[in-house]
């Protein structure tokens, strides 16, 4: 991290003494500026109070269980969490991402690898509005001027389309599940309502692939979700 470079900020949600510890030394000699939180409501509080860049969250929390807190936090924040769990059950790591999670390590950890994977989450939370413009195809999306074309000529999209398209573009390249989808866009009791996804795609296709009936940037995965790729 550059010495000139503000100091991001990273909240940890754990209630072990000692763990926070650890991490405060670890964030702060990498430059980064740590604040703490013991329970998951004092975490949520904190988050809409601090607005971090991103959440180091542990899953077993005196109050709340981590996965409820991810939820709560998903329904108006898209802040980085990376989850830090003693539980390295495939099904524990599944409902943790599946909540909204962006990362999950287990403990105990390497604090190089924990830095890293910090790094690829903050990387990630600044595209593509760090470069501001993303083309693909005919078509060129630009997030600073929240203003989309097609040929050059400007494409109108209405606010969940323009959601959509964001999403898909922020996570180039990976498969975001129908229930990750509906929860960002329409909130945690939309997802069950996969249909709202096909009629939005069907017309984000519409709108921006050359071929809409054989898309080559808003990808289906069959019983799965959908991916954008720029190829």
């Amino acid at each position: 991290m550059s010495p000139d470079a503000p100091r991001l900020e990273i909240l940890v949600i754990d209630d072990e003494i000692q763990l926070r510890r650890l991490l405060r030394v670890t964030l702060e000699a990498a430059g980064y500026t740590v604040r703490e939180a013991d329970a998951g409501q004092i975490g949520i509080n904190e988050v809409a109070y601090r607005r971090p860049d991103a959440v180091v969250l542990d899953l077993g929390l005196p109050d709340l269980p981590g996965v409820q807190v991810l939820q709560r936090l998903r329904e108006w924040t898209k802040v980085p969490v990376l989850v830090l769990s003693v539980r390295g059950a495939e099904g524990d790591k599944i409902a943790a991402l599946d909540a909204g999670a962006d990362d999950y390590l287990t403990k105990p950890f390497g604090s190089g690898e924990l830095l890293a994977r910090l790094r690829v989450l903050l990387r990630r939370a600044q595209t593509p509005e760090e470069t501001g413009v993303v083309k693909f195809g005919k078509a060129e999306v630009d997030f600073t001027r929240r203003v989309v074309t097609k040929d050059g000529a400007e494409v109108r999209l209405t606010a969940k389309e323009y959601a959509l398209l964001r999403l898909l573009l922020v996570n180039r390249d990976k498969v975001i599940t129908h229930r990750q989808i509906l929860r960002e866009i329409w909130g945690p009791k939309a997802e069950e309502q996969t249909h709202y996804l096909r009629v939005y795609m069907a017309r984000l296709r519409q709108k921006l692939e050359d071929e809409p009936n054989q898309p080559r940037h808003f990808r289906t995965e069959a019983g799965i979700g959908y991916r954008f790729t720029g190829d």
